[in-house]
């Protein structure tokens, strides 16, 4: 029998019941197991995560790689206990599908003016507005990873002008792409739209400032599907009320859910969105896990993974 493969989570029991069914149906001829369980510990070579408690991969002598079954690691890294092997992220065209839809739902939302229409609902008001015409509303994505890159080729369907910005700049065809600093400026300057999709590294926190939202048109949409730390929220809430940002569409938080205090619950100029704009789905997900698993234990050979320095 080959050696168990520990699914580590912090999960609630029902999700990870659900978690251990969908990889069970992907991979049949393993043994997954979990903390609950009586295993050796020194035979397991593989271990899926999903936000394990820190520590849960200790003491594991023989672990040669993790397979988190997320797309974002950063949470993953910061466990002081991690040992010293290979992390591969998720990386499920599903999800990129399913982002690039959320994506271009709220950049068509705002370029429609949707959230204008439905306060005149709320106020009984019948008022048009003038429709702007796609091409003259240029989208600025930050992060051209598998996201992004879906993301943009979606949105140029629709008739935007996309920008993309990313630490390679590596060129994607009909998007101008950048790179680095001097990159950031020339993505974001006049763009209609902002998207964040980065990974959260030391480099991306705090990145959508007061500098990044004044280089926006005026009345500019601002869409974070990154990580709440991305995000200087008194930088925005200003933004906002000085009219440079006409409304944001926020899916994450450094606090989720965020308390009921929180100004976003109360802005009208403010969607919030309960961190779905990319939920993983567990088939296709477990399905990219069992490769993987396949290929190790055919070849022997440890999954390429994430670059700790850059986080992702």
């Amino acid at each position: 029998m080959t050696a168990p493969i520990l699914l580590a989570t912090s999960q609630p029991p029902d999700e990870e019941a659900a978690w251990r069914e969908a990889l069970a149906r992907a991979m049949p001829d393993e043994r997954l197991v979990t903390a609950a369980d009586a295993f050796d510990r020194s035979a397991v070579t593989i271990a899926i995560v999903a936000n394990p408690p820190p520590g849960a991969l200790a003491g594991l002598p023989a672990l040669a790689w993790v397979h988190s079954l997320w797309a974002g690691v950063e949470r993953l890294l910061q466990d002081a206990t991690l040992p010293p092997v290979p992390v591969v992220r998720l990386v499920d065209p599903t999800l990129a599908r399913a982002m690039a839809e959320t994506v271009a739902a709220a950049v068509l939302a705002l370029h429609r003016d949707l959230p204008v229409y439905a306060a005149q609902q709320r106020r009984r008001e019948w008022r048009q507005h003038p429709a702007r015409a796609a091409g003259q509303r240029p989208v600025a994505i930050l992060g051209m990873g598998e996201m992004g890159r879906a993301s943009a080729a979606l949105l140029r369907g629709l008739g935007f002008p996309v920008r993309g910005w990313s630490r390679s700049g590596a060129a994607m065809p009909g998007v101008a792409m950048h790179a680095g600093r001097d990159g950031l400026a020339a993505a974001l300057d006049g763009a209609a739209f902002l998207v964040n999709l980065l990974p959260l590294t030391t480099e991306t926190r705090g990145i959508l400032d007061a500098d990044a939202f004044a280089r926006l048109a005026p009345d500019a949409g601002v869409i974070n599907f990154g990580r709440g730390a991305h995000l200087v929220e008194a930088d925005l809430w200003q933004a906002l009320d000085a009219g440079q940002v006409g409304h944001a569409v926020l899916d994450v938080f450094t606090q989720e859910p965020p308390p009921p205090e929180h100004p976003a619950w109360t802005r009208p100029d403010v969607t919030v969105l309960p961190h779905v704009a990319a939920p993983t789905d567990e088939a296709s997900a477990a399905a990219v896990v069992a490769a993987a698993v396949a290929a190790f234990r055919s070849t022997g050979q440890v999954p390429a993974g994430v670059d700790r320095t850059r986080g992702y």
